[in-house]
């Protein structure tokens, strides 16, 4: 297969919609790699042999979170950067499928990324990340009209442990910012954050002014160095205070607190965990996708504990819609709630 063109846009809406109903898409930047799910039936042991479950998908936290956002109800655009591969045209493939629009540049020296998750029997996930192409996305190759057109622009660490692609990411944020677009984080990786070191990291993420933060209870922790998710969402507030941040802690639900939310805590579902992966992605995009339309974090939340007890009783970051979720999604899709 080859991607002949050099850049890629293919803006995409729900059938009937246009940009200027919702006031533009959620455009998430970032990764988008080729996902390969293995789920040992026994003890991986060195050299040896056994047998478990294997998959092959679309991932990547920015693609994964746009997927999830059009899922729930909003219009999503990705941007960012693959190789001129075989993987790179399934990828882009799936995303083309859940209507998600692309505005993606295609590299002819650098091949799309592959993601190696290995899922143990708890179904908790360790994730080995290749770095392809999407960690090579540059200032000059952003779709600058796109991004300041935008409702909303959301970010994942992923895009700035490093350089490049980080001078793309803070590019994009500054360009969102100027034209009014709100701005949302997800932190990524508490051993990236480690690895980089906190100070070093927090000292880029204090530079961009985020309306909302998405951290995960491990990587609340690295970032506040708070051991207890209430003191760590208390530190989020008091250092990034014109932020919403919804602190993610997998069964025990999320915490939510910002400049106009007392905290609160929303419930996980009594779902059972088969696999983890992708369940912080599906929560975000389908917070972003209630929240951008209604503005109540709360119930936005309540929609995403849903999602995400869905996805971690599924397979996959990206597991088929099925019935379930239609009907978990269809309290929160009422004429007024969904965009």
């Amino acid at each position: 297969m080859s991607l002949e063109a050099s850049h890629l846009s293919v803006p995409t809406l729900p059938a009937g919609q246009s940009s200027a109903q919702t006031g533009g898409p959620l455009v998430s930047l970032g990764d988008l790699a080729w996902d390969v799910l293995a789920k040992p039936d026994t003890l991986l042991l060195a050299g040896g042999d056994t047998t478990g479950r294997m998959e092959l998908s679309g991932g990547g936290s920015a693609a994964n979170l746009a997927v999830w956002a059009q899922r729930a109800g909003f219009p999503s655009t990705f941007v960012g950067k693959i190789g001129n591969d075989t993987f790179g045209e399934l990828a882009l493939a799936t995303l083309r499928d859940e209507g998600v629009g692309l505005e993606v540049v295609v590299s002819q020296s650098h091949r799309t990324g592959v993601i190696l998750a290995l899922i143990d029997a708890r179904g908790q996930r360790a994730m080995l990340t290749g770095k392809g192409a999407d960690w090579e996305l540059l200032p000059a190759e952003l779709p600058a009209s796109v991004i300041a057109g935008a409702r909303h622009l959301h970010l994942t660490a992923w895009s700035l442990f490093r350089d490049p692609p980080r001078a793309a990411a803070l590019q994009a944020a500054r360009l969102a910012h100027a034209a009014g677009v709100t701005l949302s984080l997800d932190p990524g990786s508490f051993q990236m954050i480690e690895q980089m070191g906190r100070s070093r990291f927090l000292s880029i993420i204090d530079a961009v002014p985020f309306d909302l933060i998405f951290p995960n209870a491990d990587e609340a922790r690295a970032m506040s160095g708070q051991e207890t998710p209430q003191g760590a969402l208390d530190w989020l507030t008091e250092r990034y205070p014109g932020a919403l941040v919804v602190l993610k802690m997998d069964e025990h639900g999320a915490l939510l607190q910002g400049p106009q939310q007392p905290r609160a805590h929303v419930p996980a579902t009594q779902d059972t965990l088969l696999d983890a992966t992708g369940a912080g992605d599906a929560f975000g995009g389908a917070f972003l996708a209630h929240y951008l339309h209604g503005g109540n974090a709360l119930r936005a939340a309540e929609c995403a504990a849903q999602v995400g007890g869905w996805v971690v009783s599924r397979f996959g970051a990206r597991p088929p819609t099925d019935a379930d979720l239609a009907r978990r999604l269809a309290p929160f899709l009422k004429t007024g709630e969904t965009a």
